[in-house]
């Protein structure tokens, strides 16, 4: 027997009720951004590798899927030459294109290719999907969606407070309990300032950010291995541990950053978010430990979790300042988020929360005596999508018991019956799948019912 086909690690098929779901999903957040004011773009699923390295990090270098060139990617180069040079400089050469790594960079160069044409400030969302070589394992994937809404060209922290406002009306919409943290890249700035580290912002970020996977140790020892002093890692413990409320953490905050310009400009524009959201009531936690891994972002951080499930961030995002400035136009600040649209998948199939309607797609089956009937079927079949309801007819005049059994497969909850009877009274029966009730209706009447 012939081996089964089968699909690359970290990448996933989604059947039609997964599809179905999956759309309730992407549309739900579609129709929260329109309500917002965002319009969609999209951009292709290839970038030039110009494009996207050196925007993520050293990590994220490593995870970009490239493309090799077309047709003799190997033109001018000896077998010598290619089994001396680093992998990495034969990436360089072989390779000029790569599959997306995220959203946010591919907008930021439309933003600058298309500068002429926007209207400032420029809210768009996409939802499309992007590559990571990461590896696989629950909640990661290597090909996933990203759901994004950015605000470029105003500097006004209106745009976060619209966002977070955003985030809690789509949860609220999907019924998924959820803490909002918040952070600020400057106050991490003033904190590496503040303990004599401020080179090494990046190393500290990084290893902080971890601090939920890997625990308190293992991120003192990744900062140690990164060349931080003792010292300077012992002075970060109370910082990283901190509690208490917003307004607490802020003030110990605004006492311990008193000498760091920059970091007291985060600690102000926290204290601002916050309480426009707090009179809004929308609730959401300071964590000072909340870092997001990527270099680009300069103010405001966010992340997103599940409090009833246990997987990894389903929201984040932030501000970058500079993005647009790495591909000639210096000065648009942006701030943006991003819903995980397949991890968002994942925890509303565990908490079982996706709305009946949007699973059954098709709503009435028309069931297939033969030609005769099938002819006065037709017209009513036409009439019931004309009022907007899902409704097919079988094919075949298949035996009634397989026809049956098709629309329990699909879950369909009406069946339409037509037979010599219901043909010389010029109506149908309607049959309830669920209670198995049955009732004599005209064409009208059954619209009616199914409306």
């Amino acid at each position: 027997m012939a081996q089964k086909p089968s699909i690359p690690k970290g990448t996933r098929d989604f059947s039609p009720v997964e599809m179905a779901k999956r759309n309730y999903i992407f549309n739900t957040i579609r129709e929260v951004y329109a309500l917002y004011g965002f319009q969609q773009i999209e951009t292709p699923a290839m970038e030039n590798l110009s494009t996207l390295m050196g925007k993520y990090g050293e990590e994220g270098d490593k995870l970009l899927f490239k493309i090799l060139n077309s047709g003799d990617f190997l033109h001018g180069m000896t077998a010598e030459e290619v089994a001396t040079t680093s992998t990495q400089r034969l990436a360089a050469k072989f390779c000029e294109k790569g599959l997306r790594y995220d959203l946010t960079v591919p907008f930021a160069r439309y933003v600058v290719q298309h500068r002429e044409e926007l209207a400032l400030p420029f809210k768009r969302y996409q939802i499309q999907p992007v590559w990571r070589a990461d590896r696989p394992q629950k909640g990661r994937y290597r090909e996933f969606y990203q759901c994004d809404a950015d605000v470029v060209g105003s500097e006004s922290l209106l745009n976060e407070v619209e966002l977070m406002q955003i985030i809690d009306t789509v949860f609220t919409r999907f019924g998924v309990r959820v803490c909002i943290k918040i952070n600020n890249r400057k106050i991490l700035s003033g904190i590496a300032e503040m303990i004599g580290q401020a080179d090494k912002i990046v190393d500290i970020t990084v290893a902080i950010d971890k601090l939920d996977k890997i625990g308190l140790e293992a991120v003192n020892a990744e900062l140690a291995e990164d060349g931080i002093p003792a010292e300077a890692i012992e002075k970060l413990q109370p910082i990283i541990q901190l509690s208490g409320t917003n307004a607490e953490k802020l003030q110990t905050m605004r006492s311990v950053l008193a000498g760091s310009e920059t970091g007291l400009k985060g600690v102000e524009e926290c204290e601002y978010i916050l309480s426009k959201l707090t009179a809004l009531n929308n609730p959401m936690e300071l964590d000072l430990t909340l870092a997001r891994g990527l270099n680009y972002y300069t103010g405001a951080i966010f992340e997103v979790k599940a409090l009833d499930v246990e997987i990894g961030s389903i929201t984040g995002g932030g501000r970058y300042d500079n993005l647009t400035g790495i591909f000639g136009m210096p000065g648009l600040s942006g701030v943006g988020i991003s819903f995980g649209a397949d991890r968002i998948f994942d925890v509303l199939n565990q908490l079982d929360l996706y709305p009946k309607e949007t699973i059954n797609a098709t709503k009435l089956l028309f069931v297939n005596f033969g030609e005769a009937e099938t002819d006065f079927c037709l017209p009513v079949l036409a009439k019931v999508r004309a009022a907007g309801v899902a409704a097919e007819i079988y094919p075949d005049a298949a035996k009634m018991k397989k026809q049956m059994s098709y629309a329990n497969a699909k879950q369909i909850p009406f069946v339409a019956l037509v037979g010599e009877n219901e043909m010389a009274a010029g109506k149908l029966t309607l049959k309830n799948m669920e209670t198995g009730e049955q009732s004599l209706v005209t064409a009208d009447e059954l619209v009616e019912k199914l409306k």
